[in-house]
């Protein structure tokens, strides 16, 4: 901790981190927190809940009472933050809550700094977190039924919940700390419909916690699926909502509820392969003005966003859309704790708000430095540092292995092969490597739906060897239940004859800084191996910082991996973008020499970095396009009878068109004919189809194999946004491009189709809402013209 006095900053040195609870926050008089007839009453008084979502796993703790400082100036009376399971609890009975986990020492920061407190412990809590907090010892178990009524998950969440309890239960405003309000699970509704389990999570949760007041949050879509009596309801929606719209359905059952959107999306993550996620600010700020002149109470999340620490990263469904290490958010607080822009209009218009209070001043930003380039000096080459293995006759996951991170190895002998034959994973989580002999014939990307790969010829006991890296667990939906390596089997596809490949030797490496701290390095020579092949492994530097500060460090020159620096897991990298540099805090680093080990599971182009004082989060390099039409190809509809013809209604809200009989087939074209507002754009929100039996249909195995026109050039609105979950994105049309425009999805299987369901996006003013639409359904693909 002494070293910290180098960075300079005054503010650092006042978070008193060894310190106790009473000379961190002097214990307040008991107090008490409640929705009262129309609005939230503190103290038995009107009170509007102005909260900045922060999580303090996302920030060292060195800067954690600079961040709520930052959230104080702006105007904000409250903290929001996550508990992430599987932070606390990283081995099933072990907790851990010191350190950079000390989550009570968090809480009081917030009341040293005049700051309530809303807790929310999960057990599920998303966040674009690994496994969205659920620990991934829970799959241990294949056939848990996670975040249902499920004996083994309910015991394992009561553990969790009672130590969590034991750390802040004593921090709630009934007994003098900040903590006004505890949430019970997270957007149950876009999960599933289960009043009993959400009964059972309230029930631990109020039998932890006592008398706190409680509140459960969902969507305007879908929170009466889910809503108990007992409970506080709000509401979650985005930047550019129809403020009134949202809250409607709420106020329409309970007219006399105090009303608060729980996440107000200030931004949104960014994915691997994906352009940089913005959105702007006048449309935060207008919907949070609007908001606070109607009394109504709401959490800006994020208003800091941080980072996805070492293997923390979470990904989204469907499909696999991992994320990456930074969660910046495009929040009015940079990842690494700058004032932005968004930050300043935001205070700016809270200033209207503070009652006559005048709000308090901005503290001073860390200090950023640059570091000159290095060059790394030594390698342990994968290959060569491989550990015991096991043996198996047949194909296990991570899971079965009690490995939970990193990358995983499967080795066996292939028989003769003549000519190339196919080989098949089922499946790779969730980026796989196919060696021959020590050669690389080619990868197999989860993210694509890659499976299958031609290999050559080779002779018999030829060495197969698949290196598997796991990426972040799903964190949103029903494929949360992730499992990693390779979760079925392999087969080889020989001279017609299809065989299951068996006799497996597996070599488990996992993601521990002590693991590969333990290698064996070598000097490094070249980062080509004798094949001219990029080299897999661990490579290792030092450099060297006269004033430490924070820095970002540049890995536009390397693979695909991990980066710890002096032992702190920095995060994850990967070539292809959009993010090529890693944040590092500057209490992480040391006056003079600073370590650093880059495990690059691909190897870099050239083994060297540098420090910048800006960070490189917007530059794409992927070879896959971004959207799902070949150049010059048409959609051929002449001569196909539409299932379905109708009008949408003009508006927000979801909107359901049955069809005139059930009709059956695996591809589905949606033309839409003309805007409801007479303009060129199109836009689709989400979409559902039913089956027989009037039930959604899985969208899971759902591919996009046509749109005409994809908005891709600066944002992310291609057409499988139609079905990622998401109310709050969608996929747009670009301006200019006219109608009709149409938007063709593979289903995976045939299925037997009654309806279509569809949401326009949220703004009030419907931008590409849809009037006249087709609708058509077939068993095999559309044809097309190019």
């Amino acid at each position: 901790m002494n070293k910290l006095a180098t960075i300079g900053v005054s503010l650092l040195l006042s978070i008193g981190a060894m310190t106790g609870f009473q000379s961190c926050a002097p214990k307040a008089e008991s107090g008490t927190f409640e929705a009262g007839k129309g609005s939230f009453l503190l103290n038995g008084e009107p009170f509007v809940v102005k909260a900045a979502e922060l999580h303090y796993p996302r920030i060292p703790r060195a800067y954690w009472e600079h961040r709520i400082k930052q959230c104080k100036a702006l105007g904000m009376n409250t903290i929001c933050l996550y508990v992430f399971w599987n932070f606390h609890e990283e081995k099933p009975g072990e907790f851990d809550f010191t350190g950079q986990k000390d989550l009570a020492e968090f809480c009081r920061l917030c009341q040293k700094n005049d700051m309530y407190v809303i807790l929310r412990p999960g057990p599920y809590v998303c966040a674009e977190w690994e496994m969205g907090g659920l620990p991934w010892w829970l799959l241990k178990k294949k056939d848990i039924r996670l975040r249902e009524d499920d004996p083994y998950f309910l015991e394992r969440v009561a553990i969790f919940e009672k130590e969590v309890a034991n750390q802040v239960a004593g921090l709630t405003i009934q007994k003098g700390g900040p903590i006004i309000m505890v949430q019970v699970e997270n957007e149950y509704g876009s999960y599933g419909e289960s009043k009993e389990y959400v009964a059972k999570i309230r029930d631990i949760v109020r039998g932890n916690f006592g008398d706190v007041t409680l509140f459960q949050c969902d969507w305007a879509s879908n929170f009466q699926l889910n809503a108990l009596d007992d409970l506080v309801w709000t509401m979650n929606f985005g930047t550019g909502a129809n403020i009134d719209e949202q809250f409607a359905p709420l106020k329409k059952v309970r007219p006399d509820s105090p009303l608060m959107c729980s996440e107000f999306w200030s931004g949104w993550f960014d994915k691997w392969g994906a352009n940089h996620e913005t959105r702007a600010a006048d449309d935060m700020i207008a919907g949070i003005d609007e908001m606070l002149s109607k009394g109504i109470s709401f959490s800006l999340y994020m208003t800091h966003g941080g980072t996805n620490w070492g293997h923390w990263a979470g990904a989204n469904s469907p499909g696999f859309a991992p994320d990456v290490t930074s969660y910046d958010y495009d929040a009015p607080i940079s990842e690494s704790g700058k004032i932005t822009p968004k930050y300043e209009k935001l205070r700016e218009t809270l200033a209207k708000y503070m009652d006559g209070k005048k709000q308090a001043k901005v503290p001073d930003d860390i200090p950023t430095i640059s570091v000159p380039a290095f060059e790394f000096t030594e390698v342990a080459p994968l290959f060569a540092n491989l550990p015991e293995p096991k043996s198996d006759d047949t194909i296990r996951t991570m899971e079965e292995y009690d490995q939970g991170f990193g990358s995983i190895l499967y080795r066996t002998t292939l028989p003769k092969i003549d000519r190339s034959a196919t080989l098949t994973v089922t499946e790779a989580h969730d980026y796989a490597q196919i060696f021959i002999d020590g050669k690389y014939i080619g990868k197999l990307d989860r993210r694509n739906g890659e499976k299958q790969l031609d290999i050559p010829a080779c002779a018999e006991g030829a060495q197969l060897d698949i290196l598997v890296e796991a990426m972040g667990r799903i964190n949103f939906g029903r494929a949360i239940k992730d499992f990693k390596g390779i979760t079925e089997k392999v087969e080889l596809k020989n001279g017609g004859r299809t065989t299951e490949l068996k006799g497996w030797k597996v070599y488990n490496l996992e993601d521990r800084y002590e693991e590969y701290k333990g290698l064996k390095f070598e000097p490094l020579k070249s980062v080509k191996d004798a094949q001219g092949q990029r080299v897999p492994g661990c490579y290792r530097a030092t450099f060297h910082v006269e004033k430490p500060g924070d820095t970002f460090l540049n890995f536009e020159t390397w693979g695909k991996g991990l980066v710890y620096v002096n032992g702190y897991g920095i995060g994850r990298i990967w070539e292809i973008g959009p993010q090529q540099t890693l944040y590092v805090p500057g209490c992480w680093l040391k006056e003079g020499e600073n370590e650093i080990l880059v495990f690059d599971i691909v190897g870099p182009k050239e083994a060297r970095t540098e420090g910048l004082e800006e960070p490189i989060l917007n530059q794409l390099l992927v070879n896959k396009p971004l959207t799902h039409r070949n150049k010059g190809e048409e959609l051929r509809l002449a001569g196909e009878t539409p299932v379905l013809s109708g009008s949408f209604k003009a508006g927000n809200g979801w909107q359901e068109m049955k069809f005139g009989k059930p009709v059956s087939g695996r591809y589905v074209c949606i033309e839409a004919l003309n805007a409801q507002d007479g303009k060129d754009l199109a836009c689709i929100a989400e979409m559902y189809l039913l089956d027989e039996n009037g039930e959604r249909l899985s969208r899971e195995p759902w591919i996009v194999k046509y749109a005409d026109s994809e908005d891709v050039s600066q944002v992310n609105r291609s057409a499988d946004k139609i079905f990622d979950l998401q109310e709050s994105t969608y996929w747009s049309t670009e301006t200019g491009s006219a109608y009709p425009h149409a938007v063709v999805i593979d289903l995976g299987a045939k299925h037997t189709l009654t309806a279509i369901q569809y949401l326009p996006r949220m703004e009030s003013n419907v931008p590409g809402g849809i009037k006249d639409f087709k609708v058509y359904v077939k068993g095999e693909n559309f044809s097309y013209k190019h």
